[in-house]
């Protein structure tokens, strides 16, 4: 499902080159879960960008379904995003002036769904994720875990090959925490997508398929010599 050889990224503050990323070699199989843990600033969000296609590294290969990303023009890059690939953003980001059902239905928006199978799709996953009745409530009508959850449909309503995840569970309390975890766990297993998983909990690492850290740029196996 993908495959990542030799990532670097390095950005530039204060007039100093900072490398972020030294040589990040990565695989992912259809219906394998992977979780990512590493301290703050790691750089753990920045990978998730660079798998995502959303930044660019400074060298290295992403090959993503056997297609290599880098051969891709930024439109074409946005098209294989947007079909392929479901994001969980740490911070929602989502649109303040839909609601709810408008935010999920986005992705299948862009692609050009019909209205009817849309409409059922979003039903389907306003239930999954347990917000049955808030389809016509805005964000700013949300709580932090509620909007969590509308993010988490959101990224899986258009059946993505790749979701990539940070942190999917943070805003929410234990029980619903364990709810989204299962959803997302249950799918990746189901063989209907690969999931790459950033946490802070060792207890959520712990149901992956497998286990990475990152330390100075690199990703080093849990309990193994290295990825």
């Amino acid at each position: 499902m993908l495959t990542a050889t030799g990532i670097t990224y390095q950005f530039r503050e204060g007039g100093t080159d900072h490398k972020l990323l030294t040589g990040i070699d990565l695989s992912l199989a259809a219906g394998e879960c992977v979780a990512l843990l590493g301290a703050s600033g790691s750089g753990k969000s920045t990978l998730l960008n660079l798998l995502g296609t959303i930044d660019s590294p400074q060298s290295g290969s992403l090959l993503i379904g056997g297609r290599e990303i880098s051969a891709l023009a930024e439109p074409e890059r946005t098209l294989f995003r947007r079909r392929h690939i479901g994001f969980v953003y740490q911070r929602f980001l989502l649109v303040p002036t839909l609601t709810v059902a408008e935010n999920i239905r986005l992705p299948l928006d862009l692609l050009g769904v019909p209205p009817t199978e849309a409409g059922e799709r979003v039903a389907h996953w306003l239930e999954a994720v347990g917000l049955a009745r808030r389809g016509d409530s805005f964000p700013d009508r949300l709580s932090g875990g509620e909007q969590q959850r509308v993010a988490i449909a959101r990224a899986l309503i258009h059946e993505p090959d790749l979701v990539l995840a940070d942190e999917p569970t943070g805003s929410l309390d234990p029980e619903t925490g364990e709810r989204v975890l299962a959803l997302l766990l249950e799918r990746a297993r189901q063989g209907r997508g690969a999931l790459l998983l950033v946490t802070h909990s060792e207890a959520v690492a712990a149901r992956a398929d497998r286990v990475l850290r990152l330390e100075h740029g690199r990703l080093v196996a849990e309990g193994g010599p290295g990825e």
